[in-house]
């Protein structure tokens, strides 16, 4: 720990709202644009004897195609709890087992399918942005804290309120930034 204790409460805050954006960006990667992409089924979880896993640790993802994705399950006896997987993901997505790999055609967007996919990251980013100001929320509740228990002055609480208020703009932007580019990639015919 350093010898600035409200420096130190507003890294932690700059490292929580990362991790918010952070996050976000995953969730973007999870949406897709025009062409098939291995990072469509990041958010896929597979139960897999028992427990919950995300797919990429019982299986393969390829995009060999544009429009194809092919899923390679490292145990053939999970090819089922795969598939099963995919469909409850709500990803619009129809796999195709044939005993050994699971295909899935990707088809084209329609105009209606990315107006959604536009809503769904809107959403998505509407959510970061409200976990990025429960963070700042919580974070001025400790800084009045740290204020209070080092018996530092106003000016002190102030200037960190300010600098609190700089990270959180800073998020975001960055979120709304990153929502601009999903969106435009979403659209682009």
């Amino acid at each position: 720990m350093s010898d600035d204790p409200v420096q130190d409460v507003l890294d932690d805050a700059d490292e929580r709202m990362e991790e918010a954006f952070n996050f976000l960006r995953s969730e973007f990667n999870s949406i897709r644009v025009g062409r098939a992409a291995p990072a469509m089924l990041e958010n896929v979880k597979v139960e897999y004897y028992g427990s919950v896993v995300p797919l990429n640790q019982v299986a393969s993802v390829t995009a060999p195609q544009a429009d194809l994705l092919v899923v390679q399950p490292f145990d053939r006896n999970a090819i089922g709890d795969i598939e099963r997987g995919i469909m409850t993901a709500d990803l619009g997505l129809n796999p195709n087992n044939d005993g050994e790999k699971i295909r899935i055609p990707v088809p084209p967007l329609s105009e209606e399918r990315r107006k959604e996919l536009a809503k769904k990251a809107r959403e998505r980013a509407e959510d970061a942005k409200i976990s990025i100001r429960n963070i700042r929320r919580d974070v001025k509740d400790e800084l009045k804290k740290t204020v209070e228990e080092h018996n530092l002055s106003e000016d002190v609480m102030y200037g960190a309120e300010e600098d609190l208020q700089e990270i959180t703009d800073k998020y975001t932007n960055k979120s709304d930034d990153l929502l601009e580019k999903k969106t435009e990639a979403i659209m682009k015919v």
